[in-house]
């Protein structure tokens, strides 16, 4: 297991000593998590029947003014767990009929995440393992995952430094994406659907376009294709709501508009790209955020 004692986990390589103080992500040594949960309104190859069996983790490496889920990403939201607690919880998730177990931004608790998946493999857990992550990472910790995930669910944020700094705080955040996405697809291999259409290998890469920012979502689209091709399945977000602190920047104080939104649907397609989603226009709302009650944690 990488050492708490020095973090390199993500590419800040802050080298916090976490089992005494926190890093800039904020997590301490223990695994924290805010909720357990079958989610249904994710895309439709990770839902399944009963929903994809979200395990949501406290604090992240990025401070994206926009974010939906700041009370556990930027907040104190969250309760510390034993690795043998979250083993639990994946064998539950199984228990419900959840279609996976997905992990939704787990970069800072990569380590204990493998070590709670060998111990419930032991136990009889059999789920695909889905990666949720802000592609704010280290390709040594992807390598970390190697026997433990199954789908990568990676966000490509952003192509430009100036909106990756000024809106997440993420310098170089593009050069250190896109290598961790390689790396995700070169560990994952091409996409692979089971017989009912669900997603149980592979890279799924999700970009929001942001409002004022189309061009950008065309030329992050542009990379997507010519660096994978139809070997990835890409989600389109349209879900943009000001959120947090969005109304600082005035490209962001608004959502998304049907004409930026379909702008970008259409280059896409115009490219030849097939392996795609879309989201309909009422996908941008409050409600879809999830309540963090912390449910199915302890």
């Amino acid at each position: 297991m990488m050492s708490m004692k020095n973090c390199r986990l993500c590419p800040r390589m802050c080298g916090a000593d976490r089992t005494k103080n926190v890093g800039y992500c904020g997590a301490g040594a223990k695994v924290k998590v805010a909720l357990v949960s079958l989610h249904p309104w994710e895309e439709p190859c990770l839902v399944g029947e009963k929903g994809a069996g979200t395990i949501f983790f406290s604090r992240c490496n990025l401070r994206c003014c926009f974010c939906q889920n700041f009370p556990i990403s930027q907040g104190a939201v969250g309760a510390e767990i034993t690795d043998e607690r979250l083993a639990e919880i994946f064998l539950e998730q199984q228990e419900r009929g959840a279609a996976n177990a997905e992990l939704v931004s787990p970069t800072q608790f990569a380590p204990q995440i493998a070590e709670a998946f060998a111990l419930a493999k032991e136990r009889g857990f059999s789920l695909p393992v889905v990666y949720n992550s802000n592609a704010y990472e280290c390709t040594e910790t992807i390598d970390l995952l190697k026997n433990t995930v199954d789908v990568y669910l990676p966000d490509l944020k952003y192509i430009d430094e100036e909106s990756a700094r000024k809106y997440s705080d993420a310098p170089n955040y593009f050069a250190v994406a896109a290598a961790a996405i390689t790396r995700m697809a070169k560990q994952a291999g091409k996409i692979v659907f089971d017989k009912n259409g669900q997603l149980i290998k592979g890279v799924m890469v999700r970009h929001l376009v942001l409002p004022g920012h189309r061009k950008e979502s065309m030329r992050v689209i542009d990379y997507l294709w010519h660096t994978f091709g139809n070997d990835i399945q890409i989600s389109l977000m349209g879900q943009y709501t000001p959120m947090h602190r969005a109304a600082e920047h005035k490209n962001l104080r608004r959502r998304l508009t049907t004409f930026e939104y379909q702008s970008v649907i259409d280059y896409a397609v115009n490219l030849g790209i097939t392996q795609c989603y879309v989201q309909e226009k009422s996908a941008a709302a409050v409600d879809f955020v999830p309540d963090f009650n912390g449910d199915g944690v302890i």
